[in-house]
């Protein structure tokens, strides 16, 4: 098994584009060695590392804090199962909010959003006047 990788290989066996691994590598959130030929080599532990940053977009973190939680990874070893539940555990919460929110969403798709209701007299989001206003910008009864 090789050792390291092609960027190519690496987006092969990763899902994830080229250009998404170089503006990964841009910023700092994996790291690739050159080369004689100048082309980038990545440790076969980088898959790791891409698969933590896939996730944790889809859970919602920014780039600057996945690069925060990367940052707490060992830089000269591959990381281990309690390195990674370490990092991991701390998203519990913030996983528990986005599927509270996610049900309530689903709920007004087909509650309200999508029952074909006619009448604005009898909807709970009617705002005569703009009223909703006064409590934030967005669609605060989502919020």
């Amino acid at each position: 098994m090789e050792k390291v990788l092609t960027i190519s290989a690496i987006a092969r066996r990763s899902g994830v584009k080229a250009s998404a691994l170089r503006f990964y590598e841009e910023k700092g959130l994996i790291a690739s060695e050159r080369s004689n030929s100048g082309h980038r080599r990545f440790p076969r532990s980088t898959l790791r590392r891409i698969a933590f940053i896939v996730f944790a977009q889809r859970v919602g973190l920014s780039l600057e804090e996945i690069s925060e939680e990367l940052d707490k990874l060992p830089k000269k070893r591959t990381p281990t199962r309690d390195d990674w539940d370490k990092l991991s555990s701390k998203w519990l919460e913030r996983i528990d909010k986005k599927i509270a929110e996610m049900e309530k969403l689903r709920v007004g798709l087909t509650g309200c959003i999508g029952c074909g209701c006619l009448s604005v007299d009898a909807c709970k989001f009617v705002n005569p006047d703009d009223r909703v206003a006064a409590r934030g910008t967005g669609p605060r009864f989502w919020v």
